[in-house]
């Protein structure tokens, strides 16, 4: 167990609220655009479909950049582990179970590999940082998810059991970063002592 301890002598407002990893507007902002695009045409379904493909992996390199951007080394240990499982977990299941998709296009239904990666990153940065950093990334699994189905490349059974996969990998193999930040006096001093534990 380590502790790492750190001084802010000058911030702005900004800086204390933002510095938790991945904006939740951001986030949010992204599920949103990805909603929006599913209205119309097979062109908006085309796109919609990419995006998923483009979400899937952006949820879990978002958890992996926060483990960057915070120097969370333990984190990203945890990371690799949880990550490395589910893809592994995934696969043998996929392998294990022969289930044609909805479309008929393959053998490799169950379960959906877009919604364990994209659910055990989000899984990942909750389970790690907290909820408040990790409901928006729950809403934009939930939209990987949900385009999934209604592409045709999976039922529900298929996306439930994915991202029951990905969020068992990231709540089995990743603790939660303790962060204590405190104001800061001293004379002709004023700041935030911030401290963390991580486990």
């Amino acid at each position: 167990m380590s502790t790492s301890t750190g001084r802010l002598s000058a911030f702005r407002r900004s800086d204390v609220s933002c510095g938790s990893g991945v904006s939740p507007r951001f986030l949010a902002a992204a599920a949103a655009a990805c909603l929006l695009a599913t209205a119309g045409t097979t062109r908006a379904s085309d796109d919609t479909e990419t995006a998923n493909d483009v979400l899937r992996v952006a949820l879990p390199a978002a958890a992996f950049a926060l483990t960057l951007k915070r120097d969370d080394r333990e984190g990203r240990r945890q990371f690799y582990r949880s990550f490395g499982a589910n893809v592994a977990a995934t696969w043998i299941l996929k392998e294990a179970f022969d289930k044609a998709r909805p479309d008929g296009e393959g053998d490799d239904a169950f379960p959906s590999g877009h919604a364990s990666m994209a659910f055990q990153g989000a899984a990942f940065i909750h389970r790690r940082y907290g909820i408040r950093q990790g409901w928006p990334a729950y809403a934009v699994a939930g939209f990987v998810a949900w385009e999934r189905v209604d592409s045709d490349e999976h039922d529900w059974a298929d996306v439930l059991a994915g991202a029951g996969i990905g969020i068992a990998s990231a709540y089995l193999l990743v603790d939660r970063a303790e962060l204590v930040v405190a104001p800061a006096f001293a004379p002709g001093y004023v700041g935030l002592t911030v401290s963390g534990t991580f486990r």
